[in-house]
């Protein structure tokens, strides 16, 4: 923000006030933040919206929307929590667990419905998935990690060392590294790990694990997603094959993925929004999970880190980059 003339300013405010007192009484307003933007965040957004459209709820008409990303920053995550917090909407969409947890922790008389959220017990935004708070409740993406090293597996199947890129910071992130230690081992598989707290951290990361792994996996980490192709540059360049479980990472580079279309997870979280815009209270709502997986490979990426997709999968696959 600019360096305003404060009078200016306070007419202003005062103006937006005196309009704000004109909108019709049931009107609507839905803030909406995430930690950081990337294309499976992206589009949790556009489903929230495009179902709230649908449901009769439109921007600019009945519905006034209100979206800010946090860049990555959690310190920012909490300015934009406190800000929303005073706005006082009908609803607060967080996206992803920093935002979510910002949230609860700023604006606790507010409805706040999360989504992407892996472990919204771990995270504390819940005491349980059946038993939401009165003012929280939303849509959890815990992925099928077993699923995902057998996948790993399928691809890489000499594999015996699987590295792991995540932020220690982001509570979701440390749930998903315990699952991968639970399941690799049944693959025939030692979890590597390799820590980066900053996007700009990733690339080194990943650098680290050259010489040590035959496999990277990446976790639906906001962190490192947003910094994909820095890993992917790495990858191709020393023939370690990537495997996401972010559906959309497979369109930037990565192998392959067996995970959900974020757009879906947008679309149900919206429905949510649109109950308690209804009139429900979200402690009415049980957390949802998201049971559909989908499978995405890259032919191309495949080859360029050295590696073959079996024929097997290719027919799984509910697209294929060629």
């Amino acid at each position: 923000m600019g360096i305003y003339n404060k009078f200016a300013f306070g007419a202003a405010l005062v103006a937006a006030s005196f309009s704000s007192s004109l909108i019709a009484a049931d009107n609507k307003h839905v803030a909406i933040t995430q930690i950081v933007e990337h294309p499976a965040l992206d589009s949790v957004r556009q489903g929230v919206q495009d179902v709230l459209a649908e449901s009769g709820f439109k921007a600019g008409e009945n519905l006034e929307w209100e979206y800010q990303s946090a860049q990555g920053n959690p310190t920012t995550a909490a300015q934009i929590a406190k800000k929303f917090a005073g706005n006082n909407p009908d609803v607060i969409v967080a996206i992803a667990t920093p935002s979510a947890q910002a949230m609860v922790a700023s604006a606790r008389n507010s409805n706040i419905i999360f989504s992407a959220v892996t472990d919204p017990v771990g995270a504390k935004l819940v005491a349980a998935w059946d038993k939401p708070s009165p003012k929280v409740t939303g849509v959890s993406d815990l992925t099928p990690v077993d699923k995902h090293m057998e996948l790993t597996k399928q691809i890489v199947p000499d594999a015996a060392k699987v590295g792991v890129i995540y932020n220690p910071g982001e509570a979701n992130s440390v749930s998903l590294v315990e699952l991968v230690k639970k399941h690799a081992p049944s693959q025939g598989m030692e979890v590597v790990e390799a820590a980066s707290p900053k996007s700009a951290d990733v690339q080194t990361a990943m650098r680290s694990l050259v010489g040590k792994v035959d496999v990277v996996y990446l976790p639906t980490d906001n962190t490192v997603i947003s910094a994909l192709e820095g890993v992917i540059k790495i990858a191709e360049q020393t023939d370690i094959p990537v495997i996401a479980a972010d559906t959309d990472s497979v369109k930037r580079g990565a192998i392959a993925a067996l995970g959900f279309n974020y757009y879906d997870v947008g679309r149900q979280t919206g429905a949510m929004v649109v109950e308690v815009l209804n009139g429900k209270a979200p402690g009415e709502l049980p957390v949802q999970g998201v049971e559909k997986t989908e499978l995405y490979l890259n032919l191309p990426a495949a080859e360029a880190m050295g590696t073959t997709i079996p024929e097997a999968l290719l027919g799984q696959a509910k697209e294929i980059i060629e």
